[in-house]
């Protein structure tokens, strides 16, 4: 392996070793603490635009799995380990991570002490970052990372969307749900088609009378990345689609959507929720969910709390932030984690279910 040097945005310079393709990448430096799952993590729509530091020490060691990945792509910037395997146990893998890497253009370093990165991280906050195995000089870097922008009030997810119009699932299903493209995740497709949901997924800039016309049953607004408070063309969307009283269930960045379209304001967080094992309240039943998290930005609970048409309905164990809303007087809600794991636990897939029960009774059910 080659040399590679990851500088931050304040200065911080780390020494490494290169994998993954060589060359130079940008991105907000952000982590995860999953110890599994790297895969669907580089998948993820949601993390376009940002480079990964996996705290979990070993990485590629049970190699990837194609029927694994949630986008028909790897969508990460860059990538940053500990100790990285070109070899792998797993019986069923397709490839080992380094090939994957190289297949998908992906610029990573190895051999850094990802435990003091992620706890400088904690304390500074996530900040642009650059990668390189090619550019040695580190003023040269540094001057290159001041022209990176901030996520702050970035838009991304339009271009990662889907640019077509696709369906999946059963054509003959019970039910249909027009599915809004932000940076979907595969999974969530997936639950819906087990659930006799036939969806149409329509680009992130569709215009809410085109997805009406397919006269779906329901609508779904999806993860992604960005800062939601740059997406105009999408909250005016789920104003309309609000305004039809069908049902609505946004997860993630349509959470976040959800809130802004009812005059809820978002921001930015210091560190965001990205990991397996977040405790989430949910205070309607009172019961607890161990969730799959990956956010870096969060609706206001000042706005909640004085709002009289939103009501929570799950909140973060950790730091009290808000991870759920419904809407009174209308068949919407959202969750701003990730019911649909992928990886990690299943606590939360019982959202589906209720989305399906929304389906199922058409204008019979309105939260109070």
């Amino acid at each position: 392996m080659n040399k590679a040097f990851l500088i931050l945005a304040d200065g911080m310079t780390l020494e490494g070793q290169s994998v993954g393709k060589k060359g130079t990448t940008t991105g907000e430096l952000c982590f995860n603490t999953g110890l599994t799952g790297y895969q669907e993590i580089y998948s993820d729509p949601s993390y376009f635009g940002q480079i990964i530091v996996n705290t979990n020490t070993h990485i590629g060691n049970y190699g990837v799995f194609e029927p694994e990945n949630e986008s028909n792509k790897a969508q990460i910037n860059g990538m940053v380990c500990t100790a990285f395997s070109t070899n792998y146990s797993r019986w069923k893998a397709d490839d080992s991570l380094q090939n994957y890497l190289e297949k998908n253009e992906i610029v990573a370093i190895a051999n850094i002490d990802t435990r003091a990165l992620v706890k400088h991280l904690r304390q500074k906050g996530a900040m642009n970052a650059i990668i390189s195995s090619e550019i040695l000089e580190v003023e040269v870097l540094k001057k290159r990372l001041l022209d990176i922008p901030s996520m702050l009030g970035m838009e991304l997810s339009s271009k990662i969307s889907t640019k077509n119009p696709y369906f999946y699932g059963n054509e003959n299903a019970t039910y249909k749900v027009a599915v809004l493209d932000l940076g979907i995740k595969t999974n969530i497709l997936r639950n819906f088609e087990k659930r006799n949901i036939f969806a149409k997924v329509f680009p992130a800039k569709t215009a809410f009378e085109e997805m009406e016309n397919f006269q779906p049953d329901g609508y779904f607004i999806s993860n992604g990345p960005g800062d939601p408070s740059s997406m105009p063309y999408a909250i005016a969307t789920v104003k309309k689609i609000l305004n039809t009283n069908k049902a609505l269930f946004g997860i993630c960045l349509g959470h976040q959507l959800l809130a802004l379209a009812n005059d809820i304001s978002t921001y930015k967080m210091p560190n965001g929720h990205r990991g397996l094992n977040h405790p989430v309240k949910n205070i309607i039943t009172n019961t607890c969910e161990i969730t799959s998290q990956n956010h870096g930005f969060g609706i206001s609970e000042f706005d909640v709390a004085k709002s009289n048409g939103v009501e929570i309905t799950h909140l973060n164990l950790n730091d009290n932030s808000i991870e759920g809303i419904r809407i009174k007087g209308k068949r919407a809600f959202s969750v701003q984690y990730h019911p649909e794991s992928s990886p990690g636990p299943n606590d939360s897939e019982y959202l589906f279910d209720e989305f399906l029960g929304l389906l199922a009774n058409k204008n019979k059910v309105v939260f109070g």
